[in-house]
């Protein structure tokens, strides 16, 4: 973990409200990476962003995955995560929310 990411990742990030967060969560369920024009279909849905904010902000977000499944970051520790994990529905020991789950099946 850079401190060229960090550096990155503050400016990208810190202008991302919860509500645009869960617009981006749910653009990504609407749009896979075989749709056209994906990124300018984020942003509309998002609201506020262009694509290449939208695209900046997923290849963050993708990045930080890679690293939390590579053992680079700890487990997380919030409570989204401890909620996943105590749900029993949840395979025991996973750390990953369903969103977690879900940018990975992005990803591949």
């Amino acid at each position: 973990f850079s401190h060229g990411a960090m550096a990155s990742r503050s400016l990208s990030s810190s202008s991302w409200t919860s509500k645009q967060n869960k617009s981006f969560e749910r653009a990504l369920a609407v749009f896979d990476k075989d749709t056209p024009d994906r990124w300018k279909n984020v942003a509309a849905m998002v609201g506020g962003k262009t694509a290449e904010e939208v695209k900046c902000h997923y290849d963050l977000l993708m990045n930080d995955v890679k690293s939390i499944e590579s053992g680079q970051w700890p487990p997380l520790s919030y409570k989204a995560a401890s909620s996943a994990v105590n749900n029993s529905s949840k395979a025991k020991g996973s750390f990953l929310t369903d969103d977690d789950h879900r940018y990975r099946e992005l990803m591949n």
